[in-house]
């Protein structure tokens, strides 16, 4: 909210008094909506953050719930306000926006963008306004990624580390230079000083095309990123590829797996109040895993049968494919080893496995091809 400011400015109040006027009016929108959990989710647009809403529009308290939705289109903005959704449009670089957002919130569910570190603060600084008014420690949901985990294998080899997101010394092991980890360490901050409770899901290779009204309404998108990204190589160089020997091992998980992990720890963090946070809230999001080569394998096999290939062995991706596919990095041929003990610790029943993820990749490319998407997009 930035009226109140606005007007205070216009009449040249003191700061001090701006300041006291400010809180009132808070403390007064805090009591006028107490009734309800103030739900604050970002990137309900995308693969896992219109997943994790669609689950939120059949909670069983869903009726209990005031959610609102930051979202950049206009049009799906009015598609979300006819589902029960209060959308707001703009930016996640606008940090008054996202600040006054959050400071409204009891509950933030960020799906936006892992890597977005002033979006990140700026929900932070208003989670803290958040606790300033109310004297309660608000819930800060963020997504990570086992991305966090990862080596320089490039391909040619496995791992034998693996993470357990049940060890919180172990995962704090791990270098701030990290992919991911100048986020995560931000919330950890945030959650060390008291004023909020954060909590981080760190999703792995997540595959299968989403389903649900708000695909169905044009407003999310369907599809995950890694495995995409390898069938558009595979259709543009006419054969599958792979970084390295894809010897690398990474974990896997479907949507609606990573959908219901979402919703588990929701429902945790709610009545739990031992639900782990923290140093102590990491959850990842696996049910299986994968080296690289048995992915390019399978998508190899899938463009065979489609008749887009007329050989299904991958073979290694040159430095100018590296360079023309994926922006010069060799991510994809990287380990990133972990067990979700923590995860289904708290309630998660993951269904998915591994069959089901190789038996994903031809679906996947066959939405490709239909949707006439098969041109490379560099991520």
């Amino acid at each position: 909210m930035t009226f109140g400011d606005d007007f205070l400015w216009a009449f040249a109040v003191p700061r001090g008094v701006r300041e006291v006027f400010r809180l009132l009016y808070w403390a007064i929108w805090y009591l006028l909506m107490s009734g309800k959990t103030n739900i604050l989710i970002t990137g309900v647009t995308g693969y896992i953050g219109g997943s994790v809403l669609s689950r939120l529009l059949k909670h069983e308290d869903f009726a209990s719930f005031n959610i609102t939705a930051l979202v950049r289109s206009a049009e799906k903005a009015r598609k979300l306000k006819t589902l029960g959704v209060n959308a707001v449009v703009g930016s996640h670089d606008d940090d008054k926006l996202v600040v006054g957002l959050a400071a409204e919130s009891d509950i933030v569910i960020a799906t936006a963008d892992a890597d977005n570190f002033g979006a990140a603060v700026a929900t932070l600084k208003g989670l803290k306004k958040r606790h300033e008014i109310t004297g309660t420690a608000p819930i800060f949901i963020h997504t990570s990624g086992t991305g966090v985990l990862t080596d320089n294998a490039v391909g040619d080899h496995p791992t034998e580390t693996i993470y357990d997101d049940a060890n919180a010394d172990q995962i704090e092991s791990l270098p701030p230079t990290q992919v991911h980890r100048n986020v995560d360490l931000e919330l950890l901050r945030g959650d060390k000083e008291g004023y909020v409770k954060t909590y981080i899901v760190l999703p792995s290779t997540i595959y299968g095309i989403a389903t649900g009204v708000l695909v169905d309404q044009g407003i999310q998108n369907p599809h995950s990123i890694q495995v995409p990204a390898l069938i558009q190589a595979a259709l543009d160089r006419g054969r599958a590829g792979m970084v390295g020997q894809g010897k690398n091992i990474w974990p896997d998980v479907s949507i609606d797996d990573i959908g219901d992990l979402f919703i588990a720890l929701f429902n945790s963090v709610r009545k739990n109040p031992a639900t782990g946070h923290g140093r102590e809230g990491f959850y990842f999001g696996e049910t299986g895993e994968h080296t690289l080569y048995e992915v390019s394998k399978a998508i190899g096999d899938a463009l065979v049968e489609l008749g887009k290939s007329d050989n299904s062995e991958p073979t290694t991706f040159t430095k100018e494919e590296i360079d023309k596919y994926f922006r010069g990095s060799t991510y994809l041929g990287t380990n990133s080893r972990c067990r979700a003990n923590r995860s289904r610790a708290i309630g998660w029943k993951p269904t998915s496995n591994k069959t089901q993820f190789l038996a994903s990749i031809k679906p996947e490319i066959a939405a490709i091809l239909s949707s006439g998407k098969s041109k490379v997009v560099l991520h």
